[in-house]
Parts: C-alpha cells; sequence; structure tokens
C-alpha cells in the first residue's frame, strides 16, 4: 500500500474513533457518520485504484 493510500487509511480509523467517542459523549448525529461513510468510501476507491 503507497504512503498515500496509507494515511488516508489512517485518517479513516482515527474518524471512525473520533465519531464513536462524539456519538458515546454528545449522542448520536446523523451527518458525522454519513461523513464518515464516505470517507470510508473514498478510501476504499483509493485503495482499489491503486491496486489496478
Amino acid at each position: 500500500m503507497p504512503g498515500s493510500t496509507r494515511a488516508m487509511a489512517v485518517c479513516t480509523v482515527c474518524g471512525l474513533v473520533a465519531a464513536t467517542a462524539y456519538t458515546v459523549a454528545l449522542g448520536g448525529n446523523g451527518w458525522v457518520w454519513f461523513l464518515w461513510v464516505v470517507l470510508a468510501l473514498l478510501t476504499l476507491g483509493v485503495a482499489t485504484a491503486r491496486r489496478v
């Protein structure tokens, strides 16, 4: 996995931790989870595109 893809994956995992902490501390927010899903899909797309 190239450096940029790895960095994006790390940001996605950190975003998951942050979204979970936000939900636990302040309650659920659909936008937080929507943005995390978008980030995860972008990361998946970049990782898939790099393999081709």
